[in-house]
């Protein structure tokens, strides 16, 4: 895992101050954890935006606070929903020895190769992200599996197919082995089947126009004479 650094400057502004702290092209962010209080830091945009492109939320990061080093982890990142511009960075202090929980993406790899794909089907990748827990050198940038042996449409992906590094282990003790990652499915097979379905549901609703409406009168000529007398 390469190493990334990142130097943040402490901060006194907050509350409605930062958007005058953002238009200045900086970043406020936090860092908790330990036995500290928060501290407040900023960092200008384009270095913070760097650093957390490298390590999401599954890399460690050398924090240079005003000079004193602290290792830490992504915990938080808000966006503009708008801008699509950071807005606020949580980091989360950590200790190279201290084992941690951390988000890792899955990565399933070989699907080109597999006789699935062969066959035109297409693979669902249903789990993206899983939780796992290591020293933070330890901590991997991605948990991979092996989509290769793709075969048939009953073949599927598991937590148990997923290959984990040496020191790292899952968050989740009770998350099942069996729990679904990804699996195959025919896109023919599925456009012919509801094509299929639309056409007996028009039949249906055609069949159903066809039929007389049935109003509880008799028809005329059958009227008997007492009838008429009512």
């Amino acid at each position: 895992m390469a190493e990334i650094k990142l130097s943040l400057e402490k901060r006194e502004v907050a509350g409605k101050k930062l958007a005058t702290l953002r238009e200045a092209g900086k970043v406020p962010a936090v860092i908790y954890g330990g036995d500290s209080e928060p501290v407040l830091v900023q960092a200008g945009y384009n270095e913070i935006e760097k650093a957390l492109r490298l390590a999401g939320y599954h890399s460690t990061v050398n924090l240079d606070v005003a000079g004193r080093d602290q290792l830490a982890i992504v915990k938080n990142i808000d966006i503009n929903p708008v801008s699509r511009k950071l807005v606020n960075v949580e980091f989360q202090a950590v200790s190279a020895d201290e084992v941690i929980e951390a988000t890792t993406p899955i990565v399933l790899e070989g699907f080109d190769a597999s006789e699935a794909n062969k066959l035109h089907y297409v693979m669902l990748q249903v789990m993206e992200e899983i939780e796992v827990k290591a020293k933070p050198a330890d901590l991997p940038e991605k948990i991979t599996a092996d989509a290769s042996k793709f075969a048939t449409l009953d073949d599927k992906l598991t937590v148990a197919d997923l290959e984990l590094p040496k020191g790292v282990e899952l968050a989740d003790k009770e998350l099942s082995s069996e729990q679904v990652i990804a699996s195959i499915y025919d896109p023919a097979a599925e456009a012919a089947a509801r094509e299929a379905e639309e056409a007996a549901a028009a039949e249906a609703n055609t069949d159903a126009a066809d039929v007389p409406s049935d109003n509880g009168s008799k028809p005329e000529e059958e009227v008997s004479e007492e009838d008429k007398k009512d």
